[in-house]
């Protein structure tokens, strides 16, 4: 049984070692290219991209890259105050405004609008992830964990 035991685990490491891929060169120079006065930089594979978690100045980002260095996104940690009067105004006329505000992210995205993603939630179980345009419109909302 121990044996057993022992090549199980050991099928196990090596199939997460191989999963495991080192942050391309060309991901690393844009990143430094884009953010330079980045700090605290640590580094996700997210397997269809490269997630670099930093600070830069009094901001939290989270910035996505292809294999190729090409950038795909930042998201930005903000304050709920920091949002433009239409965006809390719209979230105030939503359903879930007695819902509890969790976290305010603003997403820039390549070739697509920017997004402030409000993390809300109403108790242990339910909560939601809801995306406003910069005019204060629901655009979607998504479950979360």
């Amino acid at each position: 049984m121990k044996i057993i035991t022992t090549i199980l685990i050991s099928m196990i490491c090596n199939l997460v070692s191989a999963q495991v891929r080192s942050i391309p060169a060309e991901v690393t120079e844009a990143f430094k290219e884009k953010y330079p006065n980045a700090k605290m930089v640590t580094w996700k594979d997210n397997l269809s991209n490269f997630e670099a978690d930093f600070t830069d100045a009094s901001h939290m980002f989270e910035v996505k890259f292809n294999s190729k260095g090409e950038w795909l996104e930042t998201a930005r940690k903000i304050e709920f105050d920091e949002l433009n009067d239409d965006i809390k105004d719209g979230f105030k006329k939503s359903k879930y405004t007695d819902w509890q505000i969790r976290g305010v992210k603003e997403i820039v995205a390549f070739e697509k609008p920017t997004l402030y993603r409000i993390l809300v939630r109403k108790n242990d179980l339910e909560k939601k992830y809801l995306f406003f345009d910069k005019k204060g419109q629901l655009k979607r909302e998504s479950l979360t964990l």
